[in-house]
């Protein structure tokens, strides 16, 4: 079975199956390079501000507590503040979950077009 002409960035050679009338695999081929690397920034750019956001959340949460216990702040105030802290906190979970989705599907078109790519070999697609 051929596998990938590219050579990776460790100096070895990719393992990956090359898509049908091509030398190269999916993760290495052009047409698929621009939507790799779409997805890539966009996957970093939510776990940078992931963790960092939901840890700032929490600390402000706990300053909110401290505040209310010491009577420093009214607890209706303390209440809606944390509605709003929840409000963010949802909206962090959503922007995880797309990624994720986004991720999911990115891996499983690469999964799709492998699988085609063998079956052309096979001789079942011509």
């Amino acid at each position: 079975m051929p596998a990938c002409s590219a050579i990776k960035g460790n100096g070895e050679r990719c393992r990956g199956v090359p898509v049908h009338g091509s030398d190269i695999c999916a993760a290495h081929h052009p047409s698929t390079q621009a939507r790799r690397r779409a997805g890539g920034r966009r996957g970093g750019r939510a776990r940078a501000r992931g963790p960092a956001g939901i840890d700032e959340v929490r600390q402000e949460l706990d300053e909110l507590a401290a505040k209310v216990e010491r009577g420093e702040l009214e607890p209706r105030v303390a209440a809606v503040l944390t509605q709003i802290h929840n409000a963010r906190l949802r909206g962090l979970q959503i922007a995880r979950e797309i990624r994720e989705q986004e991720e999911l599907e990115e891996r499983l078109q690469i999964l799709e077009e492998r699988y085609q790519a063998k079956e052309w070999e096979r001789g079942r697609w011509g």
